[in-house]
């Protein structure tokens, strides 16, 4: 059975193709600079050098006609005909509080969906429009929603709900959402798998280390709370977003300075985190190496970074009274090494021991970098969301999952 899992944004499309026979993946993609006379198609097969086309893709019906029609190319496609795809799985971001499993996308599903673009008006609005250029081109093919939220609808309420008036809560939704839901879940999952132990034993927390950050605990196979909250802003410092503030620093700025709520939120989201700390940029890779050349504002940011990552797993582990494994994941988690070390040599305490010599390596894959003597598993788990995406559609087609 073929599946094919998109995640549609503003002015992209990302796509991959299973095989669900074997899981395996068959061609993965991306359509860029959607809306443009310049758009960029991007395919990769396994075993074979990626291939790039230029050409008008003036909107995302385009984009989607231009994917179907290069999955069943006679030279780069791995398709005889579209009848193969027997479901699309969609990345949503937000799910809000409908929606805890993968969904059979009806038209209730969808304007439930739409209720949701005050919470995410960045991404929700581009997956309505991938969904409807689905339907447009594969009317009879069955649509299913994955939400990036529905993993932490497990978070009790004690952790979800933010000490403001409730009735502010019953109102318009304010509460802890949380994100990165299906990278949380299938890294932990493969942790447990990884260390031989069943997950509903185990208490695992999960840093996903990217441009945008997050933790979760993860106790029993179930999220009990994360670091990103309404919103992504909340949490963790990242590549350009603030993390955690203080929430009076936004009117002591109003106050002060000659700025709207527009360029406030701006600030907080894209001007802020590793970038609005070193100056210089928002990759870790760029600041650690001018860290290591003494740049000071480089220094700085990283041990901010590192500390605030430091104090989530602390809390965590406060959180489940006690831990077994701490996950790293995520383009920061699993490539730098440097960062690794500096979080795991402070939580000495909590029983992690890492081994500095395989943390160094530069072994791709699934792996164990604490020594033996540990108490605490340290892993490297690369994330594959577009295939937990892909289990998830799969289980609906065979009669699980909908809305709760």
């Amino acid at each position: 059975m073929k599946i094919l899992v998109m995640n549609s944004g503003s002015s992209s499309l990302k796509f991959q193709l299973f095989d669900m026979t074997t899981e395996g993946l068959l061609l993965k993609g991306c359509i860029e600079r959607i809306g443009s006379e310049t758009g960029i198609i991007t395919l990769k097969r396994d075993g074979r050098d990626e291939v790039k086309w230029t050409r008008e893709i003036l909107h995302h019906s385009e984009a989607v006609r231009s994917m179907l029609k290069f999955l069943t190319h006679t030279e780069v496609g791995v398709l005889q005909d579209m009848n193969e795809i027997k479901a699309v799985g969609h990345r949503i971001v937000h799910g809000g509080e409908w929606f805890r499993s993968a969904t059979l996308i009806n038209p209730d599903v969808q304007h439930k969906i739409r209720q949701l673009y005050d919470l995410a008006p960045l991404h929700n609005p581009a997956h309505m429009v991938g969904i409807q250029a689905v339907l447009e081109h594969l009317p009879e093919v069955p649509q299913i929603a994955v939400c990036d939220t529905a993993f932490h609808q497990s978070i009790p309420q004690k952790a979800y709900l933010y000490p403001i008036p409730y009735s502010l809560y019953k109102k318009y939704g304010i509460r802890r959402y949380g994100f990165h839901g299906t990278s949380h879940e299938y890294v932990s999952k493969r942790a447990a798998q990884f260390i031989g132990k069943p997950i509903e034993h185990l208490k695992i927390i999960t840093c996903h280390l990217g441009n945008g950050a997050s933790c979760s605990a993860v106790e029993g196979g179930q999220s009990i709370d994360t670091s990103m909250g309404m919103t992504p802003l909340e949490g963790l410092m990242m590549g350009t977003r603030s993390g955690d503030i203080d929430a009076a620093i936004i009117p002591y700025l109003l106050s002060k300075e000659d700025l709207t709520m527009n360029e406030i939120n701006s600030m907080l989201n894209k001007h802020s985190g590793l970038l609005g700390i070193s100056g210089m940029s928002s990759d870790v890779r760029e600041i650690q190496q001018a860290a290591l050349e003494g740049e000071p504002r480089a220094v700085l940011a990283l041990e901010m970074y590192e500390y605030r990552i430091r104090k989530y797993i602390g809390a965590y582990c406060a959180a489940m009274n006690g831990i077994d494994a701490v996950v790293f994941t995520g383009g920061v988690g699993e490539n730098s090494a440097y960062l690794r070390q500096k979080i795991c040599e402070q939580l000495t305490y909590l029983g992690l021991k890492l081994d500095v010599e395989k943390n160094m390596e530069r072994t791709q894959g699934e792996r164990l970098i604490s020594t033996a003597s540990s108490s605490v598993s340290i892993l490297v788990i690369p994330t594959n969301e577009e295939l937990l995406i892909a289990q998830k559609t799969f289980s609906v087609l065979m009669g699980d999952g909908g809305i709760t």
